[in-house]
């Protein structure tokens, strides 16, 4: 018999990929993210993105540190000449604002799909640095929870993944 600690949150163990394509919450066209975790304690989430075309994903930067892993495809950042291939380990530093791009240079995949654990918020950016938007744990469990009501899952099936 498992016993539960009070304020002990059970563990997460679940397929990172899901059979339900539904799973997969729309964060611009031909981009999803599949979140893992969203902890609502640290600000942080762990999520897949997924991108199934080619171009300029966002501009952004993170006021704490990232890190990634890549699972399928590649992609890079326009500011930097690496690009992280499928088995790359990414570490991003807080503070540096950088480009996301899936295109040619970084192998032309048709599908990417990336690990990230993200820590604090996604500040997006434009050319001249200053902010045009942001994503934090709360701005995703809500994107979720509008996701998988649209698609008969129910608000609540988010709930899995906050802690």
């Amino acid at each position: 018999m498992i016993v539960q600690l009070p304020g002990i949150q059970p563990e997460i163990a679940i397929a990172a990929i899901p059979a339900d394509e539904r799973v997969w919450v729309p964060q611009a066209p031909k981009v999803w993210f599949r979140p893992l975790l969203l902890n609502t304690v640290t600000g942080s989430w762990c999520n897949l993105l997924r991108v199934r075309q080619s171009g300029v994903l966002s501009r952004h930067v993170h006021p704490s540190w990232v890190t990634g892993y890549v699972i399928r495809g590649a992609w890079r950042y326009l500011e930097h000449d690496w690009v992280a291939r499928e088995g790359s380990f990414v570490y991003e530093p807080p503070g540096e604002i950088h480009t996301l791009v899936v295109d040619e240079a970084a192998g032309g995949a048709t599908e990417m799909i990336t690990f990230f654990n993200i820590h604090g918020a996604m500040v997006y950016v434009d050319e001249a640095g200053q902010t045009t938007g942001y994503e934090d744990v709360f701005t995703k469990i809500a994107m979720c929870k509008a996701h998988y009501q649209a698609v008969g899952l129910g608000a609540d099936y988010v709930d899995q993944f906050v802690r």
